[in-house]
């Protein structure tokens, strides 16, 4: 008879700290041949129509985005995988699915003070979808995952290649493969792909673009009936691109710059134009001339320059179906921000200073600069990706004041913007300078919620979030002629100043053995970040599995004094007391554990196993409950509920838990075994073989099971009768 497990000695940490660098999967090397002119040399028929691309286009692309992330097929659950799937309740399968209508991302409460109002219940629902799978086959495996994860960017991809076509203006196919092939193979996309939470970006970069092409064709089709049903459709999408990723809105603004620049062909110049007559003009009483139009006594023309090749003028009664169209999607926008609004409970979301310190600055200057510094460093990231980290959070970005050499990148980046915005509004209308407009109009829109200047956001850089504005990019680096040295196979380092980078190298180290150079490094993260309280969490927990328990009860005494309600360091430092038999302060521990997270199964287990110490049956077999309760697949409290009550000799009431067990959890071969037991002592050797030869097909290799099964009697007598 097996003994009762000992205490759960599990590493939590409330937040899933992210890798501080993913591994790109095998990214080819940059061509170092300058683009072929004619891929920008083209000629434009007017507004651009559908083109299929060719088959041979679309099986270059769909390859070269599988086979560049193929190796993360076999990656595990990771950092924020692990608070989205594995420990997301919402996914589990008796959870009503009207639940992710109310819960955000992670499976908290939207109205819940901790909640980030990340409302993405298309990405929940697919992984729900996945792991009924995987609840089926008896286990939750993440190979499915990524598998999807890398068909949904191989679609992307190909999708790409029509959305470059029109923004190319349907006359250059070598430029929309050239781009779609490069934004295919792009190392940023390294999170968003092989990370499974990067499923709200592919999903939302999916819909944003089928609603983008829809739009498209809406523009280009006659007939106004049609036309309106393809744009309620577009803006459809829209929302449900919304509901994949809040960046999903930002395509009604892709689609008003398309509908102005590609298909009505008004260049900038002329809306700063007809903005002028409009406004300035009127308050002039004399007549004058200008210099695309004429005013007479104040009255302003009703015509638009257009500054085409053939510096035609466009009547605004033309533009009418224009200014239906951006009605439309002005209404679309505003009801859909307001029902987002309404769901997050008319509250913003609360983060910490952490997540973006930046933004709690309370110095004007510093904020600006900080975060001109940020848009720099995400530039960076797109054009030389020689370093990725999965969180910039924990001072890996310090702030920035007027005297810090780190001012010269922003002046940098803005001297660039400034040049290529000057290159726009001088450029004569071409299909260059259409396709020059819509490239930055790809990267700038979609990156716009991640800029701090509608909200606070939850982060400092997040790579996923350059998956769109990276198709942008992708199309200004064919437009510019450049040189595809970005995707060449540059060692990759790691930010030397993030101290989360060291907490994941730390943690890793831990959960393969090594933890020795675990220690070092939670010892180096704990150096960069002294109020690290997650590094603190799993570093006491190393030690108390070195028996140095005072050191670990320090630690963890230290990180609930940092954060009140850590509910996990509440419930390690329990187990830290109880090894060390101070059972009351244990049970204390436990306590105020359980009054911060009140579903907390792992800690109903160890409270369990502390009443065991004291031989406190009855409390330990309650607290046993209460995790099996909340989480029915717990299955250690079962068998400690099974193994405790046939020690004691409630032999019925083990019967009972154990046939309770098995039928949540019938494959389970700890189960079995253990019932087998319980048999076996009450002389149902019959029964009790049964349950042995159950456990020992699961587990054939078992010795336990084997040496148990040859001890029945009724093994025996048959054995005997056999020689």
């Amino acid at each position: 008879m097996s003994s009762v497990s000992g205490a759960l000695t599990e590493t939590e940490t409330v937040e899933m700290a992210g890798e501080g660098r993913l591994r790109i999967p095998g990214q080819p090397s940059a061509s170092h041949d300058q683009l072929d002119l004619s891929l920008l040399g083209i000629e434009d028929l007017g507004t651009p129509s559908a083109r299929p691309p060719s088959l041979l286009s679309v099986l270059v692309v769909a390859v070269a985005a599988v086979v560049c992330y193929a190796n993360s097929v076999d990656g595990h659950f990771v950092f924020d995988d692990s608070e989205a799937v594995v420990n997301n309740e919402d996914l589990r399968p008796n959870m009503p699915l009207w639940n992710l209508l109310h819960n955000d991302f992670w499976g908290t409460r939207l109205t819940h003070n901790h909640s980030h109002k990340s409302y993405r219940p298309l990405t929940v629902l697919s992984f729900r979808y996945g792991r009924w799978n995987y609840w089926m086959s008896e286990g939750l495996k993440p190979w499915g995952f990524h598998v999807t994860n890398v068909l949904l960017h191989c679609l992307v991809s190909v999708l790409s290649l029509l959305v470059y076509d029109r923004l190319f203006g349907g006359h250059s196919p070598r430029a929309a493969l050239l781009s779609a092939l490069l934004f295919s193979v792009h190392p940023v996309h390294s999170e968003a792909v092989a990370g499974v939470v990067g499923r709200a970006d592919l999903l939302c970069a999916l819909l944003y673009f089928l609603s983008f092409l829809v739009y498209c064709s809406a523009v280009s089709i006659k007939g106004s009936f049609h036309q309106s049903s393809l744009v309620i459709l577009s803006m459809g999408l829209a929302a449900l691109a919304m509901l994949a990723k809040e960046q999903g809105i930002t395509v009604i603004g892709l689609c008003s710059a398309y509908d102005i620049i590609i298909a009505s062909r008004i260049h900038p110049s002329s809306i700063s134009s007809f903005l002028y007559k409009n406004t300035c003009i009127p308050f002039f009483k004399k007549r004058r001339k200008s210099v695309n139009g004429s005013w007479d006594n104040g009255n302003v023309n009703s015509r638009v320059s257009c500054s085409d090749e053939e510096e035609g003028e466009v009547e605004l009664t033309t533009l009418r179906p224009l200014w239906f169209r951006h009605f439309a999607m002005l209404m679309t926008g505003i009801v859909v921000l307001l029902l987002r609004w309404r769901v997050m409970g008319s509250i913003p979301p609360t983060f910490q200073i952490v997540d973006n310190p930046a933004s709690f600055s309370d110095s004007f200057i510093i904020r600006i600069l900080t975060y001109n510094y940020i848009y720099a460093l995400n530039v960076w990231l797109l054009v030389c990706p020689e370093w990725l980290c999965f969180d910039w959070s924990m001072g890996c970005v310090p702030l920035l004041n007027w005297r810090d050499p780190r001012v010269a990148a922003v002046v940098t980046l803005w001297l660039g913007i400034a040049g290529i915005l000057w290159r726009v509004a001088t450029l004569r209308s071409s299909p260059t300078h259409r396709s020059l407009s819509m490239s930055l109009a790809l990267t700038v829109i979609p990156f716009l919620p991640a800029t701090n200047l509608f909200f606070r956001v939850g982060f400092v850089i997040a790579e996923r979030v350059l998956y769109l504005p990276s198709a942008g990019f992708c199309m200004l680096v064919v437009l510019g002629l450049r040189q595809l040295a970005v995707l060449s196979n540059a060692k990759r380092v790691m930010c030397p100043l993030n101290a989360k980078v060291h907490y994941n190298i730390a943690k890793n180290a831990a959960d393969s053995g090594n933890k020795t150079y675990a220690v070092l490094e939670y010892t180096e993260a704990l150096r960069l970040n002294p109020e690290y309280d997650q590094a603190m969490n799993n570093l006491a927990n190393i030690l108390k599995d070195e028996r140095k328990l005072t050191e670990a009860e320090l630690l963890l005494r230290r990180a609930v004094r940092l954060r009140e309600d850590f509910a996990a360091a509440w419930m390690n430092l329990g187990i830290v007391l109880s090894s060390m038999r101070r059972h009351k302060e244990a049970e204390e521990s436990y306590f105020t554990a359980l009054k911060h997270r009140k579903k907390y199964p792992d800690c109903y287990y160890n409270l369990g196993n502390l009443y065991l110490d004291q031989q406190k049956y009855e409390d330990a077999y309650t607290a046993w409950r209460n995790a099996t309760s909340l989480k029915p697949t717990h299955t250690v409290a079962w068998s400690n509920m099974i193994i405790m009550l046939d020690n004691i000799g409630e032999m019925y009431r083990a019967e009972l838990v154990a046939q309770e067990a098995l039928s949540v959890l019938p494959l389970e071969p700890s189960l079995h075994f253990n019932l087998a037991n319980t048999l076996g002592k009450a002389g149902r050797f019959a029964e009790a073989e049964k349950h042995f030869s159950e456990a020992l097909a699961l587990d054939p290799n078992n010795s336990v099971y084997c040496t148990n099964l040859g001890m029945n009697p009724l093994c025996v007598k048959n054995i005997t009768l056999f020689i």
